[in-house]
């Protein structure tokens, strides 16, 4: 059963994922469920991440910043950017869970670029 978050449920959870961002970086040892998926609900595998969920999440009207929409979906590029994430977050992940990480790592990467190419389109005709 899917349920709807509240405005106040929404702006926590992206207090909240801001928070992981902060810990992520400076812990050891990571795993799947330490990463802030950028989606309402918590995916449990990589098929589970979609470019529509990602977009309900950058583009929410409730984010809490008041970056244009582009903005908002560089800022999430640059946290997922393989060349980044790869380096910096995936030596960090258990052995047990990289592939999976490294997979949705992947989508979510391949998501936002859509969401930008798609901004981009849509700022050429505006």
């Amino acid at each position: 059963m899917s349920r709807t978050l509240t405005k106040e449920q929404v702006v926590e959870l992206f207090a909240f994922h801001e928070r992981q961002w902060n810990i992520i970086t400076s812990t050891n040892v990571l795993e799947w469920n330490s990463f802030p998926w950028p989606m309402f609900k918590r995916p449990k595998e990589p098929e589970e991440l979609t470019t529509v969920a990602i977009s309900a999440y950058v583009l929410s009207p409730h984010y809490p910043s008041d970056k244009s929409s582009k903005d908002r979906i560089k800022e999430h590029i640059r946290r997922w950017h393989p060349d980044r994430f790869e380096t910096k977050l995936l030596p960090k992940v258990k052995e047990e869970d990289q592939e999976k990480v490294k997979e949705g790592a992947g989508v979510v990467a391949r998501g936002l670029n859509e969401l930008l190419t798609r901004s981009n389109i849509n700022n050429a005709f505006a």
